[in-house]
C-alpha cells in the first residue's frame, strides 16, 4: 500500500522469485551500493527501506526481500498483501528461474493488489555467455502481461537504481479514498433514565 502526505509517498514494495535469482543481491546494491560474492539464504524474508527524490515526490519504499526455497512460498502472501509494488526477479541463465517467475506473475495477477506497480527483473546480465533467457522472448511475455521489464547487474550495478526510480516513477500519485473497515462508534451522551443501576 502506498500512503501519501506533502509530496511524500511511502510505498511497501516487495521482491518475489526462485532461490539464487539474486533477490537480496539487488536490494543490497539498491540500499548500501554493496556486493557480496557469496550471499546466504535468505530465510522468511529481510526489511530494507530507502528513500528517493523522484520528480514532484519523496519515495520512501518499505522494502521485503522473501526467501526464494520453497519451504517459504507459503509465507510471502503476507508480504505482497498490502504491497503497492513488486519486483519479480529471476537469473537470465536459467530457464527454470524464469518458469518460476511467471508462477509468481500468475500469483500476483490472481491474489495481489490490482493497482500494484509489478516489474520483472532479468538478473545476472553481467554472465551474458551463460544466458538461457533471451530478451526478447522474456520483453514480449512482459508486455502481453502488462509488466515492466528490465535487465539487471547486482554485480557490477548495470540499472538496479534505474529499477527502483522507474518503479517510483510509476507509482499512482493520488490514491481513492478508503472506507474504514470495521464499526465506527459514536459519541453519544447516555440517557441516564434509561440506564439502570446494580447496587442502590
Amino acid at each position: 500500500m502506498a500512503t501519501f502526505g506533502n509530496n511524500n509517498l511511502s510505498a511497501k514494495l516487495v521482491l518475489l522469485g526462485d532461490m539464487g535469482a539474486g533477490k537480496s543481491s539487488l536490494v543490497l546494491r539498491f540500499v548500501k551500493g554493496q556486493f557480496l560474492e557469496f550471499q546466504e539464504s535468505t530465510i522468511g524474508a529481510a526489511f530494507f527501506s530507502q528513500t528517493l527524490a523522484v520528480s514532484d515526490a519523496t519515495v520512501k519504499f518499505e522494502i521485503w526481500d522473501t526467501a526464494g526455497q520453497e519451504r517459504y512460498h507459503s509465507l510471502a502472501p503476507m508480504y505482497y498483501r498490502g504491497a503497492a509494488a513488486a519486483i519479480i526477479v529471476y537469473d537470465i541463465t536459467s530457464t527454470d528461474s524464469f518458469e518460476r517467475a511467471k508462477k509468481w506473475v500468475q500469483e500476483l495477477q490472481k491474489q495481489g493488489n490490482p493497482n500494484m506497480v509489478t516489474a520483472l527483473a532479468g538478473n545476472k546480465c553481467d554472465l551474458e555467455d551463460k544466458r538461457k533467457v533471451t530478451t526478447e522472448a522474456t520483453r514480449t511475455y512482459a508486455e502481453e502481461n502488462g509488466l515492466f521489464f528490465m535487465e539487471t547487474s547486482a554485480k557490477t550495478a548495470i540499472n538496479v537504481n534505474d529499477l527502483f526510480y522507474e518503479i517510483a516513477r510509476r507509482l499512482p500519485r493520488a490514491q481513492p479514498a478508503q472506507q474504514p473497515a470495521g464499526m465506527v462508534l459514536a459519541d453519544r451522551p447516555v440517557d441516564r433514565s434509561r440506564a439502570s443501576a446494580c447496587c442502590s
